[in-house]
C-alpha cells in the first residue's frame, strides 16, 4: 500500500490535469468508506494524510500498525523479543507528531520511504529471528494471503479502468506504475524485451513462479506453510483445506493468458478473489475459532 502511495503521488505532480486516486481509494477502502473518500477528490495531500495517517480510516497504514501490535502483544511468547521491538518501534514512528508535518508541509516522498523501509525491516527480523515452528507458517500464510488478494484487487481495479478508457491499453506510463506498485518492474524489464504489453503484465502477475508476487507464488507459498501445519489432531479440518488450497492452486497453474481471456479476466479474478477469502474463513474457522 505504501509502495503504491509513493508511485500515484509522483504520478500526480506530473500529470496533475488527468490524475485521480480513485483506483487507489477504490483498492484500499471499504464501500462503507465512500462517503470520506469522496470528500477528499483529487487532493494529493489529504489522501496521503487518510492513506497513512487517518483514525477514521480502518485501512489507514496507523491504523494497520497499531492492530498489528496488539496482536503481537497478546503472543509475545510466541515471537522473538526482536521482533516485538520491531513492531512497536514502527508503532512510535507512524505515532510522531512530526510525520503529520512533514506529509501535509514537506516532500511526502521521505516519509513513505522510511514507512517502507521499516516494513522491510520488519520482514527481515521476521526471517532471522523466528524459529521455523507453526507460529511463523501462521504468520506466513497470513502474509501470502494478503499478497495474492492484493495482486488480484490491483489487477482488477488496473484492467477494469481500461474498459471506460482503451487508449490505457497502449499507455506505457500506465503499466509502468502498476508494476512499480507491486515491486515488480525490474523483473518485467528483464523478462520481456519488447515492451510493455497487457498481455505480459496480466503473465506476471498471475502466473510468474518466480515473482514474489505473483497470484500464483503466493499460493504455492499458502499450501507450502500449510503443510506443516499437519498434526494427527486436526486430520480432519487439515485435509478440507488442503483440498481448498490445492484446488485453487491447479485452477492458477493451469491457467494461461490465453484461457484468462477466453474465461473473461474479471470473471477469473472474482473467483480467485473468491477462493482465498474462503481459504481465509476456513482457517479462522478451523485455528482460531475460539480466539
Amino acid at each position: 500500500m505504501l509502495r503504491m502511495l509513493k508511485i500515484n503521488y509522483a504520478s500526480s505532480q506530473d500529470t496533475i490535469q488527468e490524475f485521480t486516486w480513485e483506483p487507489v481509494l477504490r483498492i484500499f477502502s471499504g464501500p462503507e468508506d465512500d462517503e470520506e473518500t469522496n470528500k477528499l477528490e483529487n487532493d494529493s495531500r489529504a489522501v496521503l494524510k487518510y492513506m497513512v495517517i487517518g483514525k477514521n480510516n480502518s485501512n489507514s497504514v496507523l491504523n494497520i500498525i497499531t492492530l498489528a501490535r496488539e496482536n503481537a502483544r497478546g503472543v509475545q511468547e510466541h515471537i522473538t523479543k526482536d521482533l516485538w521491538q520491531c513492531l512497536n518501534g514502527y508503532y512510535h514512528t507512524i505515532k510522531d507528531p512530526k510525520l503529520d508535518r512533514s506529509l501535509q508541509r514537506e516532500d511526502p516522498i521521505s516519509v513513505l520511504d522510511v514507512l517502507i523501509n521499516q516494513v522491510m525491516l520488519y520482514y527481515g527480523t521476521v526471517e532471522i529471528t523466528m524459529e521455523r515452528g507453526e507460529g511463523r507458517s501462521f504468520m506466513n500464510i497470513g502474509k501470502y494471503l494478503e499478497r495474492a488478494i492484493q495482486s488480484v484487487d490491483i489487477l482488477d481495479t488496473k484492467f477494469g479502468s481500461i474498459s471506460d478508457n482503451p487508449d490505457l491499453l497502449t499507455d506505457t506510463t500506465y503499466w509502468k506504475h502498476l508494476l512499480l506498485s507491486l515491486g515488480g518492474y525490474e523483473l518485467y524489464l528483464k523478462t520481456y524485451r519488447e515492451g510493455f504489453e497487457a498481455e505480459n503484465v496480466l503473465e506476471q502477475v498471475v502466473l510468474n513462479n518466480d515473482f514474489p508476487r505473483s497470484v500464483i507464488y503466493s499460493v504455492n507459498n499458502i499450501q507450502r506453510y500449510f503443510e506443516r501445519l499437519k498434526n494427527n489432531s486436526n486430520m480432519e479440518d487439515f485435509r478440507e483445506m488442503s483440498f481448498q488450497i490445492g484446488r485453487l492452486q491447479s485452477r492458477i497453474k493451469y491457467s494461461s493468458v490465453r484461457s484468462i481471456s477466453q474465461e473473461g479476466l474479471h470473471a477469473f479474478l472474482t473467483q480467485i478473489r473468491s477462493e482465498l477469502y474462503g481459504i481465509a474463513n476456513s482457517l479462522n474457522e478451523h485455528y482460531f475459532a475460539n480466539s
